[in-house]
């Protein structure tokens, strides 16, 4: 493994703090789809964020995963496949999080959310070839609706 900036590290394990709270509260609370979605959201924020301090590609601190994803693309447009995924996230960012904003949210975004976040991580890690080993919640599988 190669020797990382402190911030990535620090980036990927919040970010898996996220991922882990979406993937722990689907499997117990699965109605709570906002919290889950939003969740998912913050997670890549946190892939994409460590990502380009790994590429080193400097940033302004935004919620906005489109701007995050079209900065990696100067360096490396495989993350390209993500974008659509990523575009649907970027809705959970805000709107789910106040109660005079109305997003229907079904199960099956739900899971593509946790998804999406998950796929994200594996490739995001792999291409910077760092092994992360958190713990099992977040490579839990999801019930099958």
């Amino acid at each position: 493994m190669k020797n990382y900036n402190t911030d990535v590290i620090l980036w990927i394990n919040k970010a898996d703090h996220d991922l882990g709270t979406a993937v722990l509260t689907y499997l117990h609370i699965p109605e709570y789809k906002d919290t889950i979605t939003f969740h998912c959201q913050q997670a890549v924020e946190k892939y994409l964020k460590a990502y380009l301090i790994f590429l080193e590609i400097e940033f302004k601190f935004s919620h906005d995963l489109v701007y995050l994803i079209e900065l990696i693309g100067v360096k490396d447009n495989s993350l390209a496949d993500f974008y659509n995924r990523i575009l649907t996230l970027q809705n959970y960012a805000v709107e789910v999080r106040y109660p005079d904003e109305t997003i229907f949210i079904t199960d099956e975004k739900v899971t593509e959310a946790i998804e999406t976040a998950k796929s994200l991580r594996i490739l995001v890690t792999k291409k910077m070839d760092m092994e992360v080993v958190y713990n099992t919640i977040i490579d839990s599988d999801l019930p099958k609706s």
